[in-house]
């Protein structure tokens, strides 16, 4: 198995190195490339992923998550994508938890924090609400049974990953994959992960913002 590993960064000269290393050191031979898309940073994030040995594709200014995640797919190749957070609240040893339940028959694979562990300042209480409610909806609309609807940290077949109609400008990306792939009749994993406090910086995501997108995309995929 050649795996892809796809990282947006904005903005994340402080940890990208860490995650990059990580997912080096627990892939091995297995790694097939690394793509950082760094999505407008005003730091050294290019900087310091290049230098790590990643392949970075800068984007600018910053066009959003959703938008930097589908310029790695497209320039992926890998049998399977594995996709995680460059901040460092995803532990890269993780990596082969995922990629244990990759089969053939496998479409996803979910890295579910809310069946593993939120560490202290993993998560606000608002922000773990809104996900719940949100993930609840999804659910709801395709006979699902997700746990963690805006999990970053999962893997995907390749073939499938490229092949899907990918809209999302934002942080609504994780729940459009979820539910293009659920309308496909693809199966679904989740296995549980761990979810650490973020190492430095601060994240782009926007409660109401972003809620309102996710919500968008429910409906929207909903209806097609």
């Amino acid at each position: 198995m050649q795996v892809s590993v796809v990282i947006a960064a904005h903005n994340e000269a402080q940890t990208i190195g860490g995650v990059i290393e990580g997912c080096i050191a627990v892939l091995g031979e297995q790694l097939h490339e690394l793509i950082v898309v760094d999505d407008g940073s005003t730091d050294e994030t290019y900087l310091e992923a290049r230098c790590r040995g990643a392949r970075v594709i800068r984007l600018v200014p910053n066009r959003g998550k959703g938008v930097a995640l589908r310029r790695g797919i497209e320039q992926s190749t890998g049998d399977w994508l594995v996709f995680l957070d460059a901040d460092g609240q995803d532990d890269p040893a993780e990596i082969p938890k995922l990629l244990d339940q990759a089969g053939p028959d496998v479409a996803l694979v979910n890295g579910s924090r809310f069946t593993g562990t939120l560490n202290q300042g993993a998560i606000s209480r608002p922000n773990y609400i809104g996900n719940l409610l949100m993930t609840g909806l999804l659910d709801l609309a395709f006979r699902a049974r997700i746990t963690d609807s805006q999990a970053g940290f999962r893997a995907i077949r390749g073939d499938i990953a490229r092949n899907l109609k990918l809209v999302s400008k934002e942080y609504e990306i994780e729940t459009e994959m979820l539910a293009q792939i659920l309308r496909a009749g693809h199966r679904i994993v989740e296995v549980p992960v761990n979810r650490y406090a973020r190492a430095a910086g601060r994240t782009d995501f926007r409660r109401i913002r972003n809620g309102m997108r996710i919500l968008w995309t429910i409906g929207r995929q909903r209806m097609l």
